[in-house]
């Protein structure tokens, strides 16, 4: 991103920016805030089979990116959203890299980020095959923040960039939280206070609990985005389209993915009720399509667009991201959409009420978008020497 705050994509190239109707002088810096733990993604694919033990499995192909909440960041950012990061780096080639394929790569801004020195990078090993994934992960938890590098050093110079995590989010107009069973995190009331609209996942309940009361966070959420079991299973209903209506009695808008069923969404503030079909397509890695997902509900949020087009939105951009390998390797951006939006609508016999379902991407697609389908990424790996 440019200093004047100016959205860019990947690799610095100018894309839709979804929100540019809505943009004043007085806007917040950032469309969306994150915070989490980046880890150095390894996946592996080309596996015909899963690895046996005491055997030797060769993988066809093999790739490396940024992933944990980087995969949520990317997802915004290729969306065309002004993307803050707030995270620790390890000062390792895995931390530096990472870094620069979020900030470089990317255009996501990591002034909120830190550098730890001494900590090594969180590392996941994944195995794409027969359409499901097996990973390895190792790492540690940073170690605190000290306090004297929350503010300007002794000589009255800022730190550099990275040097600390910022004790408070910056001014944006969302924020995405993942929501931990029996754990309040204060930036996220601090944030809400300063106006920001919050959008709340969540993970699998280890403890079995499945209490919303143990979610103190999700009041100051504006939507809440479960999938089916963990919604039945916070609600206590067995059926997930009832289970969303539950939920809006604690959160405005409740959002349950229902796999290959698609998705189901209530906003209480509107009456508003919708369910969207999946798209059917070919999944080769489901690796962050979750995080896909939210990117794209988030995207919709923001710009204003009625519920069925924003769930619409959020089930294509996932439909897309399982098409390719890794997490944040496979986020689409506008290009991938748009790319996929002219394909389908060429394709003869299609369902004309299927193609109205997404007849308002017309509008935010210019004409300039024009790439063959379907795309093929180069799949990245970390650099072969050493930045200066």
């Amino acid at each position: 991103m440019s200093h004047n705050g100016t959205p860019a994509g990947a690799h610095g190239v100018p894309h839709v920016d979804p929100l540019a109707a809505l943009r004043t002088p007085d806007d917040p810096p950032w469309d969306v805030y994150l915070t989490g733990t980046v880890f150095l993604d390894i996946i592996f694919t080309g596996l015909d089979s899963a690895p046996v033990r005491g055997t030797e499995s060769w993988a066809r192909g093999m790739g490396s990116s940024p992933g944990g909440v980087a995969n949520m960041a990317t997802a915004l950012a290729r969306l065309g959203l002004r993307t803050s990061l707030a995270a620790a780096f390890g000062d390792d080639h895995y931390g530096e890299y990472c870094w620069d394929a979020l900030e470089q790569g990317e255009a996501i801004d990591l002034s909120a980020s830190r550098t730890v020195p001494g900590w090594h990078s969180p590392v996941t090993v994944s195995m794409a095959y027969e359409g499901e994934r097996t990973m390895v992960t190792h790492g540690h938890e940073p170690p605190p923040e000290e306090p004297s590098h929350r503010s300007a050093s002794t000589s009255g110079k800022l730190p550099p960039p990275g040097a600390h995590l910022s004790p408070c989010p910056p001014r944006a107009r969302s924020a995405v939280a993942s929501l931990t069973p029996g754990r309040s995190e204060h930036w996220i009331a601090h944030a809400a206070r300063q106006g920001t609209r919050i959008f709340g996942d969540v993970g699998w309940d280890d403890t079995g609990r499945w209490d919303l009361a143990a979610l103190p966070d999700l009041r100051h959420c504006e939507a809440f985005l479960p999938n089916a079991e963990e919604a039945m299973r916070y609600t206590g209903t067995d059926c997930p389209r009832a289970a969303a209506h539950a939920l809006t009695e604690h959160v405005p808008v409740a959002v349950v993915t229902l796999g290959a069923d698609g998705a189901y969404a209530v906003d209480r503030r509107t009456g508003e009720s919708a369910e969207v079909p999946a798209i059917a397509v070919e999944a080769l890695d489901p690796t962050g399509a979750g995080d896909v997902f939210v990117a794209g509900f988030v995207t919709g949020s923001l710009a204003g667009w009625p519920l069925a087009d924003r769930l619409g939105f959020a089930g294509l951009t996932a439909a897309l991201s399982v098409q390719e390998f890794g997490g944040s390797l496979s986020a689409p951006g506008w290009s991938e959409i748009a790319a996929w939006w002219r394909e389908v609508q060429s394709v003869e016999g299609q369902d004309p009420a299927a193609l109205s379902r997404y007849a308002f991407l017309a509008d935010l697609i210019p004409d300039g978008l024009v790439r063959p389908w379907p795309l093929r990424r180069a799949v990245p790996t970390i650099g072969f020497g050493r930045s200066t």
